[in-house]
């Protein structure tokens, strides 16, 4: 992982990311939780909650300070899919965080959701007859 990490701080590398979000998310080998035209959605591979999910705009932008406010459409999707994975995953407490600047391992705008509570995904309302 670490790696992956300073590959992904080369020149290369960012552009190698960038694509790879925007274009080919089929190819990285992440369990994915949501994925929409503006988002990407998978758990950490390297977890440091119970509950780790990483979202990305498919778009590519290095980071929240360059993101446009006209991204409407990224914007509110992150909204909606926070809101789906907290009642999906029954999550009581959780934080959305965003990292830049010498804070930000990947050149890459990207959401961290994270809860110290295991998930407990909901189940279905069963169906009485």
């Amino acid at each position: 992982m670490k790696l992956f990490y300073r590959l992904a701080n080369t020149c290369f590398g960012k552009h190698l990311i960038r694509f790879l979000f925007s274009k080919m998310t089929f190819a990285l080998p992440l369990k994915r939780v949501r994925e929409t035209s503006n988002l990407f959605a998978f758990y950490h591979p390297s977890p440091s909650h119970p509950f780790h999910v990483i979202i990305v705009p498919r778009q590519p932008v290095a980071s929240l300070a360059d993101l446009e406010p006209q991204n409407i459409a990224f914007l509110s999707e992150l909204i909606a899919t926070v809101q789906g994975l907290v009642k999906e995953f029954n999550l009581p407490a959780y934080r959305l965080v965003v990292n830049g600047g010498t804070y930000q391992d990947l050149p890459y705008l990207h959401f961290h959701l994270v809860s110290d509570t295991e998930p407990h995904p909901a189940t279905p309302p069963q169906e009485n007859g």
